[in-house]
C-alpha cells in the first residue's frame, strides 16, 4: 500500500488493522460433529481454532436464528463445556455471560474445544436429532470466536450409523459429502443441514440445479413435485431477471400436524402435513409456502433493511420494515401461485377476499401501526397470548395487504405498464447488486413513488406508521373491484368470546376488544356454566335461541368462586367479504385487473 500522503497517525491506525486482519486470516477453524447419542437427541461438536495469538479466546453461541426473530437463547442447550491444547491438557474456561465461554490459553496457538447439544424441537428455526435423522438449524449447533465471524470454517460430519445421506446448501470439500465448507459464520450460520436418509429429488430450474430433501413419508409424487416447483422458480427468477444461487436446496419435513417454513441464504427449510400434496387445496397452500420461502432469495436474504445484516448473533436486530421484508413476500406467495397457473382468477380472488375479511375484523387493528408491528417482532409476535388480536397486528398479514393496494397503485398511476414487480427489481439491482448494502425505510418509500409517480407520504402516515383502517375499495376500484360484505343486512348476535369444550367444560379462551363479553366483564380462563338458570353444553346453541338487544344472565366459575354477569348481546359487528367486477369496467379498470390477474 503506498502511504504517500496519508498523516502519519492514519499510517499507525491502517497499519494496526492491516496486522490484525493478517493474523485473523491466519486463524483456522474446523468442526467436527458426531451423534453417538442421537437416540436421546444429542450432537457431541468438537471444534478447534488454531494459530491464535492473544492471550484468551471468547466463544460464542447466537441467541436467535436470522429470518426468525425472537431471541431463543440456543445456549441454554448446551451442555459439557470444556477446552484442551493439542498435548491434551486441559485449559481453564469460564462462561462470562449467558452466551459467552472465554478460554484461557497464553502462548498457546491452538486450541480444541468440545461441547454437546441437546436437540429435540422440530420446528424450522430449531435442530431436532433422534436415531432417525438429525436436522440442525446451524446457529443453534455451531460456536464461533468473537471477533472473527468473517473466518471460513470446515465442517467434518460424522453421521450416526445406518444414515447415508446429506442435504445442506454448503459446498463439500474435496468431493466429500460429509466434509463441508463454509467462506464465513453468516454462510455457515444461514445453512441447515439434514442427515439421514431423506428421499432426494434433483431436477435444473432457472439454469440452476435444485434439490429437494423428503424427509418422512408423504403422499407426494416426485414428478409433480419437479413439474410445479419449476413453474414457481422461474415465475420467481422472472421478476429480477437473475438468479443469485449456484443452487439451492429445499428441505421438506412431512409431518402429522403443522407447518412453516424459514428461509436461508441458498436454502430453506418447511414443514408440511405429509398428506397435504393428496388434495388440491391443501397441495396448492403448499404451493404457495414454497412460493413464499423461495421469494426470500431475493427478499430479505439479500434485497434487505439496513439492519438485518450484517448481523449481530448477541442481540435484538431492530427493524421497522419487516412488513416490507415478510409482508410483500407474503403478497407474493399467492400471486405467484396464481401466475405460475396453479389458482384460478376467481380462487384468487377468492383467496385476496378472505384476507381483507381477516384483517378487517381484527381488533388489533386500532391498536398497533405497521411499523410497530415490524419493530416488536422480537418481543410480540412470537410470543402471542389470549390479548394478542386486540393489540396487534401481523407484519406478514397487514403488510401483505399494504403490499396489494401499493401494488395496485402503482398499476393504476402507469395504466398497467408497472407494478411492484419493477419496485422490487429496481431496489434488488440497486441496493444488493449495485451498492451492496442494506436499504432505508426512507429509500424503499422513494422507490414506490418513484414507480408510482405519487406521493405516498399519506399512506405511509395513515396505513404504515398509523392504524387508520385500509380504504380497500378505493385502491379496488382502479381493477374494477368492489367488496361486498355478504353480511351486511343481517342480525346476527354477538358475544365476542371463544371458547373450548374440554372435559365437558366450556372455557374462555379469547375476549375480544369492544364486544359484550368485553364490556360486561367476561374473562379468559372462565368456565361457563349456565345462561338464565340453565346449563351449558353447546354455548352456540344456546345462543342461538336469543335475539340481538337480550340481556342475559351468564354465571361462571372463576377462581372457584362462582358468579353471575349480565351481558347484552350486540349485532354481530363482522364482515365476511366477497370480491366482485364492477358491471362495466373502464378500459382503464380492464388494463389494470389484467395486469394484476396476469
Amino acid at each position: 500500500m503506498n502511504f504517500k500522503g496519508i498523516p502519519s497517525f492514519l499510517i499507525v491506525i491502517i497499519s494496526v488493522m492491516m496486522m490484525s486482519q493478517t493474523a485473523q486470516a491466519a486463524v483456522k477453524i474446523n468442526y467436527q460433529l458426531s451423534f453417538p447419542e442421537a437416540q436421546a437427541h444429542y450432537v457431541e461438536v468438537e471444534m478447534s481454532i488454531r494459530n491464535l495469538d492473544q492471550a484468551y479466546t471468547d466463544v460464542k453461541m447466537p441467541v436467535w436464528t436470522p429470518g426468525s426473530y425472537l431471541v431463543r437463547e440456543f445456549a441454554r442447550h448446551v451442555e459439557g463445556f470444556r477446552a484442551q491444547a493439542p498435548d491434551g491438557k486441559a485449559l481453564r474456561a469460564e462462561k462470562i455471560s449467558k452466551n459467552t465461554w472465554r478460554v484461557y490459553h497464553e502462548k498457546i496457538a491452538d486450541l480444541k474445544i468440545n461441547y454437546r447439544v441437546y436437540a429435540f424441537e422440530l420446528t424450522v428455526r430449531t435442530s431436532f436429532i433422534d436415531a432417525s435423522h438429525a436436522f440442525l438449524s446451524s446457529t443453534s449447533i455451531f460456536m464461533y470466536p468473537d471477533g472473527m465471524l468473517n473466518l471460513p470454517s470446515e465442517i467434518k460430519i460424522i453421521p450416526h450409523k445406518d444414515w447415508k445421506k446429506i442435504s445442506t446448501s454448503l459446498d463439500s470439500k474435496k468431493g466429500d459429502p460429509y466434509t463441508l465448507y463454509a467462506p464465513d459464520y453468516d454462510v455457515l450460520g444461514d445453512s441447515p443441514i439434514e442427515i439421514g436418509n431423506q428421499d432426494i429429488i434433483e431436477f435444473t430450474a432457472a439454469g440452476v440445479p435444485h434439490y429437494v430433501a423428503m424427509v418422512g413419508p408423504g403422499s407426494y409424487d416426485r414428478e409433480k413435485i419437479i413439474r410445479d416447483f419449476t413453474r414457481i422458480i422461474e415465475e420467481s427468477t422472472k421478476i429480477f431477471g437473475k438468479h443469485p444461487c449456484k443452487n439451492y436446496t429445499f428441505i421438506v419435513h412431512n409431518v402429522p400436524s403443522g407447518g412453516g417454513g424459514l428461509e436461508h441464504l441458498n436454502s430453506t427449510t418447511v414443514q408440511t402435513q405429509r398428506f397435504s400434496y393428496s388434495a388440491e387445496a391443501t397441495y396448492n397452500s403448499f404451493l404457495g409456502l414454497i412460493a413464499h420461502e423461495y421469494f426470500h432469495l431475493w427478499n430479505v436474504k439479500r434485497l434487505r433493511p439496513a439492519a438485518l445484516g450484517p448481523f449481530d448473533y448477541d442481540t435484538e436486530n431492530y427493524t421497522r420494515a419487516l412488513w416490507v421484508s415478510e409482508g410483500f413476500t407474503a403478497f407474493y406467495d399467492n400471486w405467484l401461485v396464481r401466475r405460475a397457473g396453479f389458482y384460478t382468477v376467481d380462487k384468487y380472488l377468492e383467496l385476496m377476499a378472505a384476507d381483507f375479511t381477516k384483517q378487517t375484523n381484527l381488533a388489533g387493528n386500532n391498536v398497533q401501526p405497521l411499523s410497530e408491528s415490524s419493530f416488536d417482532a422480537w418481543i410480540k409476535y412470537y410470543r402471542r397470548n389470549e390479548n394478542s388480536n386486540n393489540s396487534q397486528v401481523s407484519y406478514y398479514d397487514k403488510g401483505s395487504l399494504a403490499a396489494a393496494l401499493i401494488n395496485l397503485e402503482i398499476l393504476h398511476q402507469t395504466q398497467g405498464q408497472k407494478s411492484l414487480d419493477d419496485v422490487m427489481k429496481y431496489m434488488y439491482d440497486e441496493y444488493y447488486t449495485k451498492l451492496n448494502r442494506g436499504f432505508t425505510d426512507a429509500e424503499m418509500k422513494k422507490a414506490i413513488e418513484q414507480f408510482a409517480g405519487v406521493s405516498f407520504d399519506a399512506f405511509y402516515a395513515s396505513y404504515i406508521d398509523g392504524t387508520g383502517p385500509f380504504d380497500y375499495n378505493k385502491y379496488l376500484d382502479y381493477a374494477g373491484l368492489k367488496l361486498t360484505d355478504q353480511n351486511a343486512g343481517k342480525n346476527d348476535l354477538y358475544l365476542g368470546a371463544n371458547t373450548s369444550a374440554t372435559g365437558g367444560k366450556v372455557m374462555v379462551t379469547a375476549v375480544t376488544a369492544g364486544s359484550p363479553a368485553y364490556q360486561y366483564g367476561l374473562n379468559v380462563n372462565d368456565e361457563i356454566l349456565a345462561i338464565d338458570g340453565y346449563r351449558v353444553d353447546d354455548l352456540a346453541k344456546m345462543l342461538n335461541l336469543k335475539k340481538t338487544g337480550d340481556t342475559i344472565k351468564m354465571m361462571v366459575s372463576r377462581d372457584g368462586m362462582i358468579r353471575t354477569l349480565d351481558i347484552v348481546l350486540a349485532k354481530d359487528p363482522n364482515v365476511k367479504y366477497k370480491l366482485e367486477r364492477v358491471a362495466q369496467p373502464t378500459p382503464a379498470q380492464d388494463a389494470v385487473y389484467k395486469a394484476w390477474v396476469k
